[in-house]
């Protein structure tokens, strides 16, 4: 009896972990249009926006788990994803699907019950990241362009779940950062891999440094730009918030060129403390202008 309870608290440590719940930060973007619109603190806001990070969450999580499932034998041979449950065996594949179908169950119905923009728009992003996992994430430059497109509906998605307005140069924002984040990430992984050919994603054999370097200093230009003419565009005191930017930004950029990071973005933000400051400050910034504090 205690083995069995052993081995079942041994599993769901497991599955948790196979879940990436580290990753969830790229789902407080739901949040945004909340915080923007400065209804954040509104109950009813603040639930719908809870919900809908849950249900990007666990679908997000589904989509890590079937990722896994495919990559199985390739993480194995990877430094750092060897490690994960599936790869490790810690964890099995019968087990690993069946909590993806059940995860994906209880984001798709928590999505039904905010409304069904949200419930198609938690449809679309598994859609896009199945095909992504199946073929997609092969196609040089389409890969990273998905990775973005994943960021963007999490920001629509906590549009349509709090009734927020989301403006052009919003979308842009968002655009902008994720395809300098998935940039980035791109970058890292050629590094680490840079002598070991055959260790690298497929898709990798397709960039260079070079050209990674090339293009994020072009999306790194027009981020800057956008958000700008976002903060231009808005209440005066969201001026203020440029200079912060500004400085995370180059933060990020600095720590993938000179510091080899940029390979997960979630452990940058919980570990880098400049990082970690900067977005807190922002926070706390827009929160006072919005709310006229």
């Amino acid at each position: 009896m205690v083995a069995a309870k052993k081995n079942q608290a041994n599993m769901m440590l497991n599955l948790l972990l196979e879940m990436r719940p580290k990753q969830w930060t790229k789902n407080i973007l739901v949040f945004a249009s909340a915080l923007f619109s400065g209804n954040i603190f509104l109950t009813s806001t603040f639930i719908n926006a809870f919900l809908a990070f849950i249900a990007f969450s666990f679908i997000s999580s589904t989509v890590y788990i079937i990722n896994d499932i495919v990559d199985i034998e390739k993480d194995r041979q990877h430094p750092d994803k060897c490690k994960r449950p599936l790869a490790s065996g810690a964890l099995s594949v019968p087990a690993a699907v069946t909590s993806a179908i059940f995860l994906c169950f209880i984001s798709l119905t928590i999505a039904f019950l905010i409304n069904t923009e949200v419930l198609f728009i938690v449809m679309l992003y598994f859609i896009i990241n199945l095909f992504y996992t199946l073929r997609l994430k092969h196609v040089v430059l389409i890969d990273v362009m998905i990775i973005a497109s994943g960021f963007v509906l999490r920001a629509v998605c906590g549009a349509f779940a709090t009734g927020g307005v989301i403006t052009s140069w919003f979308i842009l924002c968002i655009l902008g950062l994720s395809l300098f984040l998935a940039l980035g990430k791109r970058r890292h992984e050629l590094v680490l891999f840079n002598d070991i050919p055959e260790k690298q994603r497929k898709v990798l054999q397709h960039y260079s440094v070079e050209l990674l370097d090339q293009l994020m200093t072009v999306i790194t230009g027009l981020l800057l730009m956008f958000f700008s003419m976002y903060a231009a565009s808005q209440e005066s005191g969201m001026m203020y918030t440029i200079p912060l930017a500004i400085y995370g930004v180059f933060r990020y950029y600095y720590l993938i060129h000179k510091k080899n990071g940029g390979g997960k973005p979630e452990e940058i933000l919980l570990n880098d403390k400049h990082i970690l400051a900067t977005v807190i400050m922002f926070g706390l910034v827009v929160v006072l202008i919005k709310t006229q504090l």
